[in-house]
């Protein structure tokens, strides 16, 4: 069964840096292209904030980012393994979310694409 997998979150201080990957697990799959996505989910305190595009790779390597992370944040394929990479430098608290990988991937042969998405993972970055 094919699933897009996310790793790298964990806890940083702010001004930090983490590298998140997307890989995809299942043989005879690529990433055609991804984006990183993120979310805060609320509590009974706090209402949580909608998921919102942090960076996205295209199919021909064009990217976008979100305003509140240009010049910090990047997104970048690394080939040898097939993952989309998120590099975040400079990080702030607001930072502070679940990412999430959703991919579309191509199986071997076929010439269509099929989306998916990752469970997710936590970063958290302290003041």
């Amino acid at each position: 069964q094919v699933q897009v997998v996310e790793s790298g979150g964990g806890l940083v201080q702010a001004g930090g840096s983490l590298r998140l990957s997307c890989a995809v697990s299942g043989n005879g799959f690529s990433i055609d292209a991804a984006g990183w996505y993120r979310q805060v989910p609320g509590n009974r305190q706090v209402p949580g904030k909608p998921r919102e595009l942090v960076a996205r790779i295209s199919d021909e390597n064009n990217v976008i980012y979100a305003d509140s992370v240009k010049g910090r944040f990047t997104i970048s394929r690394a080939s040898a393994n097939d993952t989309v990479d998120l590099q975040m430098d400079n990080l702030k608290p607001e930072d502070t979310a679940v990412y999430s990988c959703n991919a579309d991937l191509r199986e071997r042969g076929r010439p269509y694409v099929s989306n998916y998405w990752g469970r997710g993972t936590q970063v958290t970055v302290s003041s």
